[in-house]
């Protein structure tokens, strides 16, 4: 099943417009419950940052997570890196048509090769260690690019299901996922090596999770898979679905999961 062509598909209709991309990050936030626990986290660790807090989005990709920070705090200054230079350039322009280049900035760059000593008071990171075969590396310069009680968030799929991976005979969801998720004593064990010693780490997309990713993610893009005809269809799907799913995040995100598919990490220098 291919994943990659689809969202590429998508990121280039609703980059045409500044108002078609900011309908789509507001789309994205209501329907992937990985922005619900993302936010979460962040608003939680936002009550006891600076006001003036320099804050790492570490793989910015589409910049969905920047434009969210940049609207709900407005004296934090963002940096966005990441690998992938056509989503840097196409992040400053957008960033800089919305007014905010005053205080959001976009590089292109390797987290491997990441060097800013004692720059940042948070790091966000969502959906991007899964894809970085040298983790401990990265883990180390977010340690060293952390300022003294900086704050590290980490969104990642765990090794109990992650990247729709259930058995060996399975296929990542993702092409590009180098590994297919975490354990907790896996991604604790290797951020304490990076010199992190206060770390807490939650299972997310438990039972209620899993299907409304499956309502949300999986099966349309199974259907975009066949046809691209199906995105007509879209807009009818969802109507029928969307308060489906609204109800199972609203479940997930207030619950505690023994188990899930999904690991929301919060660790402090």
């Amino acid at each position: 099943m291919r994943y990659e062509p689809i969202k590429r598909s998508l990121g280039r209709f609703f980059r045409k417009s500044p108002a078609l991309r900011k309908l789509l990050y507001f789309l994205l936030d209501l329907l992937l419950l990985r922005s619900w626990h993302v936010r979460k986290a962040i608003r939680k660790k936002g009550l006891v940052l600076p006001g003036n807090a320099y804050v790492l989005d570490a793989g910015s990709g589409f910049g969905q997570y920047t434009w969210w920070m940049s609207c709900r705090y407005r004296d934090w200054r963002i940096k966005g890196v990441d690998i992938n230079n056509d989503d840097i350039s196409d992040c400053i322009d957008f960033f800089r048509k919305s007014g905010r280049s005053d205080r959001v900035i976009f590089e292109q760059g390797d987290l491997t090769g990441l060097n800013d000593s004692g720059s940042y008071d948070l790091i966000l990171t969502v959906d991007v260690m899964e894809h970085i075969r040298d983790d401990e590396k990265v883990f180390l310069n977010f340690f060293q690019s952390l300022k003294n009680k900086g704050v590290i968030i980490i969104s990642t799929p765990s090794d109990q299901g992650g990247s729709d991976v259930h058995s060996e005979k399975d296929e990542s969801f993702i092409d590009e996922h180098v590994r297919d998720g975490y354990g907790k004593e896996e991604i604790t064990g290797k951020l304490a090596k990076a010199g992190f010693t206060r770390t807490e780490v939650y299972y997310t997309y438990g039972k209620a999770g899993r299907i409304s990713w499956i309502l949300s993610m999986k099966y349309p893009v199974k259907m975009l898979n066949i046809s691209y005809l199906f995105f007509i269809l879209l807009p009818f799907y969802y109507v029928v679905f969307f308060p489906v799913t609204l109800l199972l995040n609203l479940i997930d995100l207030n619950i505690f999961h023994k188990t899930g598919t999904g690991l929301l990490v919060i660790a402090e220098k």
